[in-house]
């Protein structure tokens, strides 16, 4: 067996954590914070697995400039809007490829049936492959883009057309997105003869810039540069190796030992120690995110605004900051960050005020020593480094007003499904930013649509409701603004969330690596990146 094989056989199997193969140029190790739950990217909605999956196997009709929020062509070269923007018509790319692997060879390139077969999946319950693989969308629905697209029609085959029943503003930022991924007909149909239609979730197939070779949950993913990639000036890399560890410590132990060269979620105790060793740089920029507390109001007692209120009032946020994000954040007022277009900075957060808070719950007839959940999450997430911390801290918080808050935990995947079938009191829950566009916070958040998805608090207000929806339904900023800002208002007066902060986003690398840019939406893209 030759040595590179050895080597590689044993990485794959994590016997080994740093050979020559982990630092050789062309080569790039990436320690990332957790194990995806899966690599079919339309059923997922957090970070950890749109970076496994959606940032390397595949693309979207329309993508995101890399470090930006500017839409730019993708798998769609160029697209047609109806002047009353009810209609999209997108020119596909030529001769794109989809990936070989020992699971798959494609006999054809990508076209309109790979379109076709993406979304109608996610549109028609009925569909084939969905009912022998049962699959929700989560941010598909949660965006009403279900109720929104019409139909999908191809037009040939290389030319699909969506039809929309309400204009939608923010229709292409929306496919740029990581959910909206272009899956391989022809794959998901050879897996459906096969009676395999779950390993569309396994073992992925796309036209990204890297091909997915193996998993070892909670240990390695490995990929390898996409030799056919559409773009090929974008891979520099030869394979890209997810080295799997949840605790930021070790993380960053094997970024000083050079067994990885980048990774992300650092500690704020261990920023110090990063900035000044002279093998490492360490970008950072305003996080496009909020940290926040959910709060379930299909559960008593937090069906009573008087309550929410005053567990709001009672969190010393200032203490939090200090404590948990220790100078690297920064106060929250609304339900997203002041970098967005359209935040209102005229709403003001009420006063740190125990004593107010204690006579609230007293008049809204909740008995001392009342005891809730409060969950926390298993993992640093950008918008919370220490959610444990965080818990404990709003545990002291609200026993000072005569609330018993019980820490409860899962697994990240767990959690997200447990929170979102609506198990719990409150939550430790946030988000980072996937658009630049305000629905993908006021509406994807805290909508009536998302209900069953992203809005954890159950919360469904019917005014809130009919402003944002009227601000997706038009396109000029200025009137947009207005609709959002009166949102704002309501949000913050019906008080479904208690928003906490908004972190500062470090992401410590090699300075081996060359041309990594830090998503705005808090992924993690190795197109474009090499290693010296």
């Amino acid at each position: 067996m030759r040595k590179n094989a050895v080597i590689q056989a044993l990485l794959a199997a994590g016997l080994i954590a740093s050979t020559p193969l982990a630092s050789a140029a062309g080569n790039l190790v990436f320690c990332s914070e957790g194990s995806p739950a899966g690599f079919d990217p339309g059923l997922y909605t957090t970070g950890t697995d749109f970076d496994a999956a959606a940032e390397t196997v595949f693309n979207r009709l329309s993508q995101f400039e890399r470090g930006g929020t500017a839409v730019i062509p993708g798998l769609a070269e160029k697209w047609d809007i109806s002047e009353d923007g009810l209609s999209y018509t997108f020119h596909l790319r030529p001769n794109v490829k989809f990936h070989t692997t020992e699971y798959f060879t494609p006999s054809r390139s990508f076209n309109a049936d790979d379109v076709l077969f993406t979304f109608q999946r996610m549109l028609d319950k009925d569909h084939p492959f969905r009912k022998a693989y049962p699959s929700e969308f989560p941010y598909f629905t949660d965006m009403g883009m279900d109720a929104n697209i019409a139909k999908i029609e191809k037009l040939d085959d290389m030319t699909v057309k969506f039809s929309l029943n309400q204009v939608d503003a923010a229709f292409i930022q929306n496919l740029a997105m990581s959910f909206a991924s272009i899956q391989s007909a022809e794959y998901a149909g050879n897996l459906l003869k096969a009676g395999k239609a779950a390993d569309i979730n396994q073992k992925p197939i796309g036209t990204g810039p890297f091909v997915f070779s193996r998993y070892q949950k909670d240990a390695v993913i490995r990929f390898k540069g996409n030799k056919e990639y559409w773009q090929p000036d974008e891979v520099k890399l030869d394979n890209l190796i997810f080295a799997i560890n949840t605790d930021a410590s070790v993380r960053m132990q094997k970024l000083k030992a050079g067994e990885c060269q980048v990774t992300l979620f650092p500690r704020p105790a261990d920023l110090e120690s990063l900035q000044e060793d002279p093998n490492l740089n360490m970008p950072e920029q305003a996080g496009f995110n909020v940290g926040y507390i959910a709060y379930n109001v299909q559960h008593k007692p937090f069906d009573q605004l008087e309550v929410r209120q005053a567990l709001d009032m009672a969190v010393n946020k200032q203490g939090i900051i200090d404590a948990v994000y220790q100078s690297a954040g920064q106060l929250a007022v609304n339900g997203m960050p002041p970098t967005q277009w359209s935040y209102n900075d005229s709403i003001k957060d009420p006063a740190y005020d125990p004593e107010k808070a204690k006579a609230l719950l007293k008049a809204a007839g909740i008995k001392e020593g009342t005891e809730i959940t409060l969950w926390a999450m298993p993992v640093q997430r950008p918008y919370n480094p220490n959610a444990k911390l965080m818990a404990e801290m709003l545990q002291n918080d609200w026993a000072k007003v005569g609330i018993k808050a019980k820490i409860v935990t899962y697994e990240w995947g767990e959690y997200l499904k447990r929170a979102k079938a609506g198990e719990h009191d409150a939550m430790l829950i946030g988000w980072s930013g996937d658009n630049g566009d305000p629905d993908n916070w006021l509406g994807t958040l805290y909508g009536c649509d998302a209900v069953d998805g992203n809005n954890f608090s159950k919360w469904c207000d019917a005014d809130y409701d009919k402003l944002v929806k009227a601000a997706k339904r038009v396109t000029d900023t200025a009137e947009r603004t207005e609709l959002y800002k009166q949102a704002q208002v309501i949000l913050k007066r019906e008080v479904p969330i208690t928003p906490i902060a908004h972190s500062t986003v470090y992401q410590p690398m090699s300075k081996k690596v060359v041309d990594f840019k830090i998503s705005p939406f808090a992924l993690n893209s190795f197109y474009g990146v090499g290693v010296k």
